[in-house]
């Protein structure tokens, strides 16, 4: 896609936007994403869409980034220069407005093309050697949706529901992932009812060539579940009652700990994506009404997080 002048090489100061769009422009296979979705986009009165593919795609990732709603993204792309030139707008055409913008991300919803995304991403890294296949850690985090029933249907979106953590209840979704052991890049993403067990969903998240799979207390069982996996050991944390009642002076007890410190590093991994996309990405509350339409945002934003875990690593591939 011949682009306008993105600024990356200017002289001016080096915001972090500016750092971080060169990065992400850099490491986003653009190319193949393009082809993957072309072939579902609406095509205009002479064969050609009134906004390019890419620029569309440039415009819904800066979305995800910023954590911008579709009007909020129509006004910066007026406002803000940077996101102007990123999308490969110049300042005599038109930009999209929100309703394009929503199509857009209609588009993606109604093809599924947002886990193909995931799936592509992941095709490229693991021809980078940066996704192995022989271990996976399970894990679930907690998004927040709106309680209030102060809208327009004057209830809560019935398929978000309560759940406990500790003595805290939260309404909303969960976001299950199951990331490779070595790299902590995410392969599989399940969006739930926030009132779902993690225990359930922990053999979905296995891509089914893994040998190992690690999880904390929470999916105690997993390997006795009907849809348990042949051949997979699941390596699951002590819960912490049990752990605390360890006698440090024995042997066994000595061993049992150094043994929980381990498969605890191990599931480690697994908060850096979450970490990605609710620090780094602001994804700390659901957009939209439905599990439908957030967990194909769950599977953009984890793709887009495995890219910006593996951007030094791919920058250097590039030379």
């Amino acid at each position: 896609m011949k682009q306008a002048d993105l600024g990356l090489n200017l002289t001016t100061k080096r915001t972090r936007k500016r750092e971080f769009l060169g990065e992400m422009e850099r490491v986003v296979p653009w190319e193949a994403l393009v082809a993957l979705i072309t072939p579902y986009a609406p095509q205009g009165k002479r064969g050609r869409p009134p906004f390019a593919v890419e620029t569309m795609l440039r415009v819904h990732f800066m979305q995800q980034w910023f954590t911008l709603s579709d009007p909020a993204m129509e006004e910066a792309l007026h406002d803000v220069p940077l996101f102007r030139e990123f999308a490969g707008l110049t300042w005599d055409t038109a930009v999209p407005d929100e309703t394009t913008i929503l199509r857009f991300r209609r588009l993606l919803e109604e093809h599924k093309l947002a886990p193909q995304i995931l799936a592509l991403i992941n095709e490229l890294l693991s021809a980078k050697g940066l996704l192995l296949r022989t271990g996976t850690v399970v894990d679930a985090t907690l998004i927040a949706a709106p309680s209030s029933t102060k809208n327009a249907s004057g209830e809560r979106d019935p398929q978000m529901k309560q759940s406990q953590k500790g003595n805290q209840w939260y309404f909303g979704m969960k976001a299950h992932i199951g990331v490779d052991a070595d790299s902590g890049l995410v392969h599989t993403v399940r969006g739930t009812a926030g009132s779902v067990s993690d225990v359930v969903e922990a053999n979905t998240l296995l891509h089914g060539e893994e040998i190992e799979a690690w999880g904390d207390a929470g999916y105690q069982g997993a390997a006795k579940r009907p849809d348990a996996k042949e051949g997979v050991r699941w390596n699951i944390a002590m819960r912490p009652g049990k752990r605390k009642l360890l006698d440090k002076s024995r042997l066994v007890d000595d061993l049992t700990d150094q043994l929980e410190r381990i498969k605890a590093s191990i599931r480690a991994k697994v908060e850096h994506p979450f970490r990605v996309i609710k620090r780094q990405f602001g994804h700390v509350k659901v957009r939209y009404r439905g599990l439908t339409k957030n967990t194909a945002q769950l599977h953009t934003l984890f793709a887009l997080s495995n890219l910006w875990m593996a951007r030094r690593t791919l920058m250097r591939t590039q030379g």
